[in-house]
């Protein structure tokens, strides 16, 4: 049997557009374009060398500076005012429920926290095509379970997302037995 030489695609893959038009149009809306070309340097970093550290990215940054440099450019970079939760991934959500979900329907929500040694992190997720598609998170300033009041607060803050929607939410909390709350507005 004649092996196939996939290198040429294997190793080309960098050359693939990492995101949808609906998330390019609104980052170039919100960065300079200095900074959203530096950001697609960035993920097509992070899809080359796969690690999620910022002395790995700088490492591979491919830049005519020094080592350090190269690391404080990045953390100047993850350090932009504009760069939140609020002015860049809530209206890439925003667009993504208009593009897939009919106005009316029933979008199912998850509530999910889980627990990464010492560090607790609460999340929000659509669930779609059998997938979670995580919408919002908050690191919790505690270990263990979440209370009602605090999945509250924690859905409050995105749940205006889904106004032209009717909502059902399941509250998953840190490898407990599941609580649905049919809360279908």
């Amino acid at each position: 049997m004649v092996e196939k030489d996939r290198s040429i695609i294997v190793n080309k893959t960098y050359l693939m557009i990492m995101l949808p038009s609906f998330y390019q149009k609104h980052l170039k809306s919100q960065l300079k374009l200095a900074d959203f070309i530096f950001l697609q340097i960035l993920l097509t970093l992070l899809q080359s060398i796969k690690k999620v550290s910022l002395e790995k990215l700088a490492n591979a940054l491919t830049i005519g500076i020094k080592f350090e440099s190269r690391r404080k450019r990045i953390q100047r970079f993850l350090s932009l005012p504009c760069l939140t939760i609020e002015t860049i991934w809530f209206p890439i959500v925003l667009s993504f429920l208009e593009a897939y979900f009919e106005r009316k329907k029933i979008i199912y929500i998850a509530i999910n926290g889980t627990n990464w040694s010492r560090i607790n992190l609460f999340i929000t997720s659509i669930i779609w095509d059998k997938r979670a598609f995580s919408i919002y998170f908050e690191l919790l300033p505690k270990l263990g379970s979440s209370n009602i009041d605090e999945q509250k607060a924690h859905l409050s803050k995105s749940i205006w997302l889904f106004n032209n929607y009717k909502i059902c939410v399941c509250i998953l909390d840190f490898g407990q037995n599941s609580k649905f709350a049919n809360n279908i507005r």
